[in-house]
């Protein structure tokens, strides 16, 4: 036993005049793992209380969940800091050890946490937000200290760096509010009824049941095109996450109503037309 106290209590180093020992270090590794499981149940119920009965959004009352939980560490750290004997000092050399750490290879990691914090303060992006960043598209599962969670249509979970969103661009389809607007483009033949083409996809859009009433769905005659009458039906939708779904859905019924109206989708067409030459050729 007194061996073990021995080994506990023996100098590793200084640090601003602060003796530090295994014992030491033992204790302050429990405040830390303490003080992470308090800061994470400090969240849950923070998030929980702030829910309840739909007060708050559940973006704001995570991001307000999140912050909580910062605190709540960084002070247990702190305070179990202070009660192992570090001083002040002691911290403020233990922060220049730090910066050259951070100064030789941790740049990605504080730049990661402070943009965590910068997007849990200013919430251009929330939990729950349906973003698309490059090829990443999908809904905000969490906002974690180094990195935000995406879960994509296909059920993959992305691990997306804070700094990304922060410092791209991102397309928050959920922000301002999650009605946003789907363009479907179609060509009809030359010479086909422009006004019954319009008819057809107002009729095709209102048969749907995904798009909005108001604002009402709309047909733009968008070109005279090389080979087709370029039109495109543009719709609203409650829920970005359909967009794909909904656009193969009015596309199957465009194609199924033009059929029915005999109104034709023309393919591509190119004429080649052979001005000299071609008479050596049949000559010889």
């Amino acid at each position: 036993m007194d061996w073990i106290r021995q080994h506990l209590d023996a100098d590793l180093f200084h640090l601003g005049g602060t003796t530090v020992t295994p014992l030491r270090l033992l204790i302050l590794a429990s405040v830390i793992v303490v003080t992470a499981l308090v800061g994470r149940v400090v969240r849950k119920l923070t998030q929980r209380l702030l829910t309840r009965g739909g007060r708050t959004s559940e973006g704001t009352a995570y991001a307000v969940a999140r912050i909580a939980q910062y605190v709540v560490f960084i002070g247990g750290v702190l305070l179990g800091l202070e009660n192992i004997g570090v001083s002040l000092t002691a911290l403020a050399a233990l922060g220049a050890l730090v910066s050259v750490g951070i100064g030789f290879g941790l740049q990605n990691i504080a730049q990661n946490f402070i943009s965590g914090v910068i997007l849990l303060v200013e919430r251009p992006v929330q939990k729950g937000d349906f973003v698309r960043l490059g090829d990443t598209v999908g809904s905000v599962a969490a906002i974690e200290m180094r990195a935000t969670r995406v879960i994509t249509r296909d059920g993959i979970s992305v691990l997306v760096p804070n700094s990304k969103l922060i410092s791209d661009e991102v397309l928050n389809l959920s922000a301002p509010t999650a009605v946003n607007r789907l363009r479907v483009a179609v060509g009809v033949a030359y010479g086909s009824d422009t006004s019954l083409v319009r008819k057809v996809l107002l009729e095709v859009a209102q048969r749907d049941g995904r798009v909005r009433k108001d604002p009402k769905p709309v047909v733009f005659f968008e070109d005279f095109g090389s080979s087709s009458l370029d039109f495109e039906l543009a719709v609203w939708l409650d829920n970005p996450e359909a967009r794909p779904q909904v656009a193969s859905d009015l596309r199957f019924a465009v194609d199924r109503a033009f059929r029915a109206h005999d109104i034709t989708i023309p393919f591509p067409q190119r004429d080649l037309h052979l001005i000299s030459g071609f008479e050596k050729l049949r000559d010889d």
